[in-house]
């Protein structure tokens, strides 16, 4: 398993994208979350297809932490479903890692 990772999410709101994004950080879930604003997603949800502007949160944390952010952002987050998902980040600056390492615990 690689040792940092990437989370992409969506928040409806760039109200709760701040929410969200300083809850990640204040609580060591991640290092640090970009907010990119008006995003236009195309998804299917109940039974059809949908098309709404949000925000993409961007957060960068330890593999070990993810559980804990993956229940903590359920249960801050608006949607019934929120996107949720995680990549390996396979090479980075050895310094910017070290942040991600000096900010949030293992587990």
């Amino acid at each position: 398993m690689e040792d940092h990772i990437i989370v992409l999410m969506t928040a409806s709101s760039a109200e709760e994208a701040e929410t969200l994004s300083r809850g990640l950080v204040e609580n060591k879930f991640a290092y640090c979350v970009n907010a990119v604003p008006s995003v236009k997603s195309t998804y299917f949800w109940e039974g059809k297809v949908c098309v709404d502007e949000e925000t993409l949160l961007i957060a960068k944390t330890r593999s070990g932490r993810f559980p804990a952010l993956k229940r903590w952002v359920k249960e801050a987050h608006s949607y019934d479903v929120p996107e949720i998902v995680a990549l390996p980040i396979k090479a980075g600056l050895d310094a910017y890692l070290k942040c991600i390492d000096d900010w949030v615990p293992e587990t």
